[in-house]
């Protein structure tokens, strides 16, 4: 929803994970209805939107925003075997693996509109959950593999208890990094036929993700939700984010500037020349100029919100602000990278969490968003763990020193 919309959830209204019953059925919900998503500017201006894959914005079943090529699972995120595909309208059962299947739809969706601008929007599933099954030519590199990239440290105090058997689990690690390797032979199935095309020197490419993910670090599996109280650690946040267009964004470069998702909207449209009209919710800047290989004005400073959580990130200083009945957390991280040690309550830190808490909430009130509050004032859905959705909490205080 924020890379659609270029807002933080208290502007567009979905704080916390979609329930199925938002997705299809008699109940479904269209979260982006009455919002304007660039795929909808990117329709009006000559482009033909394709979306293969994971929608979870509500109403998987029926295409939006733009877009005019629609496939989905019909199960919404379920497993990844032999899976039951909504394409164009018409049911299509698939024997083999979902991820390949999805990008046979979209090199399908590619063929049909190369002689015309298009925007493909293929949004696996992958690496999430479940890993009960990946194809061996995905899964065979990794059958001696120490798996040294997954930390095996003491279990969070606050951990997720239905998350607790993949800590240490191999069959777990295996299946992670399967389906990584799933996505990027995927992405490369998808290059490669833009370069039988003559296609590919006038394609953008753009690899994200939409989440980030502890595979044990932190003592936790999974992400801001793995927690209670919601966390904020930067494997929950950081995202990978690569920009590739042989014809005009220079190769091999690494940029320093710090980005959001809520960044992407306008540096979409700003790269590609294009303009949306102004709205004090959309909060992000382009980025487009360090594409072009430009050097602007950048200030880093990025700031998050997930229902009763808000942060803020410098390149010093981490700043967690939750509401009354949780702690928030204060981590210096010139000193403290790994985000172990919380600060919040320390004299010698006083000033520069005053000053923290300021931005912070002045930011807020800027985009409109009401004090953290009132967080259940700004969304429209249903919050799952008011719905039961999330088994297996661990009982805890609210409050900690």
């Amino acid at each position: 929803m924020t890379y659609m919309t270029g807002k933080l959830p208290s502007g567009h209204g979905v704080q916390g994970v979609i329930l199925g019953e938002d997705s299809r059925g008699p109940r479904r919900q269209r979260f982006l209805d009455g919002q304007l998503a660039y795929s909808q500017i990117l329709a009006r201006n000559g482009y033909t939107p394709g979306m293969c894959g994971k929608w979870h914005m509500g109403d998987d079943e029926t295409p939006q925003a733009g877009f005019t090529y629609w496939c989905t699972d019909a199960a919404g995120s379920s497993g990844y075997r032999d899976p039951t595909l909504l394409k164009n309208g018409a049911t299509v059962k698939i024997s083999g693996f979902r991820e390949d299947a999805l990008t046979d739809a979209g090199l399908e969706f590619i063929e049909a509109n190369k002689d015309r601008p298009f925007y493909l929007y293929l949004p696996y599933n992958a690496p999430h959950s479940s890993y009960a099954y990946q194809p061996e030519e995905y899964r065979k590199w990794y059958s001696d593999s120490k798996f040294s990239c997954f930390p095996q440290v003491p279990k969070h105090p606050q951990r997720r208890r239905s998350f607790e058997n993949h800590h240490g689990n191999r069959a777990s690690m295996t299946g992670y990094a399967a389906l990584i390797t799933a996505v990027d032979h995927n992405l490369g199935r998808i290059v490669r036929r833009l370069e039988e095309l003559g296609l590919r020197e006038d394609t953008v490419i753009v690899l994200a993700g939409d989440n980030g993910w502890n595979a044990g670090h932190h003592g936790v599996w999974g992400k801001g939700n793995a927690t209670i109280p919601f966390n904020m650690y930067r494997e929950s946040i950081a995202v990978p984010l690569i920009w590739n267009h042989p014809g005009g964004i220079q190769s091999g470069q690494t940029i320093s500037a710090m980005v959001s998702s809520y960044d992407l909207f306008p540096t979409v449209l700003d790269y590609l020349g294009l303009d949306a009209p102004h709205e004090r919710q959309r909060v992000g800047r382009s980025y487009a100029g360090f594409l072009r290989g430009q050097n602007p004005a950048w200030r880093n400073d990025l700031y998050f919100e997930y229902c009763y959580v808000r942060a803020l990130l410098t390149p010093k200083w981490k700043y967690v602000e939750r509401t009354d009945n949780w702690w928030s957390e204060l981590f210096d991280l010139e000193n403290d990278p790994g985000e172990t040690v919380n600060v919040i309550g320390w004299r010698a830190y006083q000033k520069e969490l005053a000053e923290l808490q300021r931005k912070l909430r002045d930011f807020f009130k800027q985009a409109g968003a009401p004090p953290i509050e009132k967080w259940r004032s700004t969304t429209r859905q249903e919050i799952p763990w008011d719905a039961g959705y999330y088994d297996g909490w661990l009982q805890l205080p609210s409050k900690q020193n």
